[in-house]
């Protein structure tokens, strides 16, 4: 999953190494969870020699769960699971958005309406537990990890601009042979459309698209427009948490300010 997830190229690996990458395969889950153990296992390698490790991305809620810890949540159950997508199936992934606000408003409210995999673990865990996700969510179990950091965010000064450089983007995947890749992952996995791998936005568009569920047009558009829903939820993660400095990703300057941060950082660790 290299074009739809815009994983650096081998050129930029080889330049600045980086860790979590092809972790495992298309066909395996990987939880926030996952995530917390192999990062900090990746951290305190990177620390012990002495280095800065930077951690760089844009899914938040992982980035939550390393920082603010883990919350005490029920594993998932096949059986639960496999019932809700059925009623998924039957009546839609809105209107189970719609039953999960009835009993969990918070979560619901951060949530799409088509967000599929976490409308789906935060019914689970009602069902489970008789508790909305949004409570247990607060009672950590892991507690923060025991080191300093510093976050900045990036975030644009113009919105519509952003909604550009996302079709631009879209438009170049496509162009680099993104159908062609779901098509090979297709062929060599056993894969399905309820794996959260393609699930992923982008996925979950040109598998569509391969089923002949859409046509070409379709799947640009429904991939641009779910990237643009994700780009708002991510920035609404960033804005929500305010020890992230935030930095005008549209700033001509940006590499100077983002580099003169760090470098602040990285002689005073204990302040801002």
């Amino acid at each position: 999953m290299n074009i739809g997830t815009a994983k650096p190229g081998e050129d930029v690996l080889r330049a600045h190494p980086h860790a979590l990458i092809d972790l495992v395969e298309p066909t395996e889950a990987y939880s926030a969870a996952n995530f917390r153990r192999d990062a900090l296992s990746e951290i305190e390698r990177i620390r012990a020699a002495n280095r800065v490790p930077l951690l760089v991305g844009g899914t938040m809620m992982y980035v939550k769960a390393l920082l603010d810890g883990l919350s005490a949540l029920p594993p998932a159950d096949p059986t639960i699971r496999a019932e809700i997508e059925t009623q998924a199936e039957r009546e839609g992934w809105p209107q189970l958005h719609t039953k999960l606000a009835a009993i969990d408003p918070i979560t619901a409210a951060r949530l799409a309406p088509n967000d599929s995999q976490r409308i789906q673990r935060a019914l689970e865990v009602f069902a489970l537990t008789g508790q909305p996700i949004s409570s247990m969510q607060q009672r950590q179990v892991h507690p923060a990890p025991p080191f300093a950091w510093h976050g900045m965010a990036l975030l644009p000064s113009d919105r519509s601009i952003l909604h550009t450089r996302i079709a631009e983007r879209f438009d170049a995947m496509l162009a680099a042979g993104f159908v062609e890749e779901v098509r090979a992952l297709r062929a060599r996995f056993n894969l399905s459309p309820d794996m959260p791998s393609m699930r992923c936005v982008g996925y979950r568009q040109v598998w569509q698209y391969l089923d002949g569920d859409i046509d070409s047009t379709q799947l640009r558009e429904q991939g641009i427009a779910a990237t643009r829903q994700l780009a708002k939820r991510q920035l609404t993660w960033l804005r929500s948490m305010p020890l992230f400095e935030p930095l005008d990703c549209l700033d001509t300057q940006i590499v100077h300010r983002a580099t003169a941060m760090v470098a602040h950082w990285l002689r005073h660790p204990d302040r801002k």
